[in-house]
């Protein structure tokens, strides 16, 4: 009697014990779900993937994160419940990348894609002389991290990797910034000698020396090539000189008429709609968020009422399926509005090409007008989603 009494206390220890334990992994999973909201709410700018599993009454912790002040909270949510637990969590970048934990984009352009195969669908792309985060490595492709925050992965072809004092001395080193679509490095001083690579708009290299006609310059990678100079300009007076009004808006956007629509592109040789307005805003001395759904969260709201009233040259406008009682809104495309009498729009749909929401006007979209969901102004606009390039990017 005495036995079974016991044995009955004993399993109702283990009941309530393993009761208990339940109930604060699921708290800690709460608390995991919070944190992920305050910290990495985006997993495109931002990482905090932990799972849980019991495995013989402890708990396991494994997965990876790039927000270390997160994971140090949840950590001691579990020492306070008094939790066991084996932390295989790894805190990106760890020793897979080692101290090789910043690189610069070596080709014309670098493809950014979702996952670390050259299959994987394009998730954006890089700039030559771009720098970049390197936070993980698998097989031939790093994860990188651009200016811009977003997070994806690129095959070891497009970078050129570096340590915390190489990287610097690349930052603050005197460069030559491309200022046409398209265009070549050549190996000498003349347009008929042997190609070095592709360049195209935007494209940072190494200051060198100059001539009359050309740029010296060098590559990430150590490689010596020239650049005309009627195509690129000193960076440091570029950035100086440019002049992000409403009118150079309009005048970049335009010279990307025709050029062809490719989804996650963001350069001149293709790109998406935030691609394209991505690209736009660059050339202007910002650097603004990737997608459209990211684009929509920063800057001033204008047109509340959607009649495209007190809309200016340069806005920001969004398009996609509005918000019901049970769905929320879903922004799909971008464009920029150009304010003329036209009432007209360009974007990348297809193409770069103007459209019009005047619907007595040959390019009248009413498609677009249909899934408008409202317009933001960056220019003029203090907001720390929005990068001036002439307050500098410290990595």
């Amino acid at each position: 009697m005495k036995f079974t009494k016991l044995f009955s206390l004993v399993l109702l220890t283990v009941f309530f014990s393993c009761k208990n334990e339940t109930k604060s992994i699921s708290e800690i999973k709460n608390i995991h779900a919070e944190l992920k909201a305050q910290f990495a709410p985006d997993k495109r700018v931002a990482l905090f993937d932990i799972n849980f599993e019991q495995v013989d009454n402890q708990l396991i912790l494994e997965g990876e994160t790039t927000t270390k002040k997160a994971f140090e909270i949840l950590l001691d949510s579990l020492k306070n419940r008094n939790l066991e637990f084996t932390n295989n969590v790894r805190i990106l970048p760890d020793s897979a990348v080692g101290n090789l934990q910043f690189a610069v984009a070596r080709n014309s352009v670098i493809n950014i894609r979702s996952n670390p195969k050259h299959s994987a669908e394009l998730g954006t792309q890089g700039l030559l002389g771009m720098s970049l985060k390197v936070l993980d490595k698998k097989g031939d492709f790093y994860r990188i991290q651009t200016p811009d925050k977003y997070i994806s992965w690129v095959d070891r072809g497009g970078i050129t990797r570096m340590n915390k004092s190489e990287i610097d001395a690349w930052d603050e080193a005197k460069k030559v910034i491309y200022t046409e679509n398209f265009g070549y490095v050549y190996s000498d001083k003349s347009n008929n000698s042997q190609i070095v690579a592709d360049i195209t708009l935007g494209g940072l290299l190494k200051y060198i020396t100059e001539d009359n006609d050309f740029y010296e310059v060098k590559y990430p990678d150590d490689r010596i090539g020239y650049i005309k100079k009627d195509e690129a300009v000193i960076y440091s007076n570029w950035l100086q000189n440019v002049d992000a009004s409403k009118e150079s808006i309009e005048s970049v956007a335009k010279t990307m008429m025709g050029s062809p629509y490719l989804w996650g592109g963001t350069s001149s040789k293709g790109m998406d709609c935030s691609g394209f307005t991505k690209m736009v805003y660059l050339i202007n001395g910002f650097v603004i968020p990737r997608d459209a759904s990211q684009q929509i969260t920063a800057g001033k709201v204008v047109d509340k009422d959607l009649k495209f009233e007190g809309l200016e040259k340069g806005d920001l406008m969004f398009f996609g399926k509005k918000a019901t009682a049970d769905k929320k809104q879903r922004v799909t495309h971008v464009g920029i509005w150009l304010g003329n009498d036209k009432m007209e729009f360009i974007h990348s749909a297809g193409n770069v090409h103007l459209s019009s929401m005047d619907e007595n006007e040959a390019n009248y979209d009413e498609f677009n007008k249909n899934r408008y969901l409202g317009s933001k102004r960056y220019l003029g606009v203090k907001d720390k989603m929005i990068i001036d390039l002439k307050e500098e990017i410290k990595l």
